[in-house]
């Protein structure tokens, strides 16, 4: 530095330090701070393991209408009855009220769901409280028209269903609320449903079909046999009956 330097030039310059004090320039995504690879694990981990809110599968949309195209036709079947017998769906899990179907399976519309969404939400207006949604409408309805001749194709789409089995929880809701207000609100959106419907608790036990499992009854006491196998009867006759030639001997001898 030539000697002709001012002494307060030389202060401020010696004065100065390195610091780790990030620039105006330093672009955003230079400053996020990195996560640690366990963190990101865990989450990975607990996403995959987590239950959903709805027995039925959505995909990526609203539970009333799924981000689907709706030229792909679909059929019509039938509500979901397991041949092994099974209890998913028919107990409250999440909330501690839930309103369930209990007479048989059907297809309820997308219409139905939201008018019975509508009704719970003016009932309980103004109270806090969070609403669970089981169904999710996944399955097209297709119509062709009153008064048309058979064939040409299936028909053009008309609305969103979803196939509900029997026994099926609809609704659960959580919230500080009184037992006579939840149970009013699930009493009118019941009525404004197809089909018959009850209001459950957490405390109420699951059903395989149209079968409670309360009283001890568990799923293993249902899928055992009612009457024996003919390979498991045949020995007990056997040792009823006396042998041919037992019976011949205590006879009577002939007159």
């Amino acid at each position: 530095m030539p000697p002709s330097t001012p002494p307060s030039l030389l202060r401020a310059l010696a004065s100065l330090r390195i610091s780790t004090t990030p620039s105006i320039l330093t672009p955003h995504h230079l400053l996020r701070p990195t996560l640690p690879t366990t963190i990101t694990k865990i989450t990975t981990q607990n996403a995959t393991t987590a239950r959903a809110f709805s027995t039925t599968p959505i995909a990526q949309g609203s539970w009333l209408e799924p981000n689907l195209l709706r030229k792909n036709k679909m059929m019509k079947g039938r509500p979901r009855v397991p041949t092994g017998g099974s209890t998913k769906g028919t107990t409250v899990v999440w909330g501690d009220f839930g309103l369930r179907m209990c007479d048989h399976g059907r297809r309820i519309s997308a219409k139905h769901f939201k008018m019975a969404e509508d009704t719970i939400k003016a009932r309980l207006r103004g109270q806090k409280y969070r609403l669970y949604k089981r169904k999710c409408c996944n399955v097209g309805v297709f119509i062709s028209g009153n008064e048309m001749r058979m064939g040409k194709g299936k028909g053009s789409f008309d609305h969103w269903a979803a196939r509900v089995a029997a026994n099926q929880v609809i609704f659960e809701i959580r919230g500080v609320l009184h037992e006579q207000v939840i149970r009013d609100a699930f009493r009118l959106a019941g009525n404004k449903l197809p089909g018959q419907y009850e209001i459950i608790t957490k405390n109420d036990p699951p059903v395989v079909g149209i079968t409670k499992l309360e009283n001890g009854l568990t799923l293993e006491d249902l899928k055992r046999p009612r009457k024996k196998l003919p390979a498991a009867a045949a020995p007990v006759e056997e040792a009823a009956a006396p042998p041919a030639a037992e019976a011949s001997s205590t006879a009577p001898p002939p007159s």
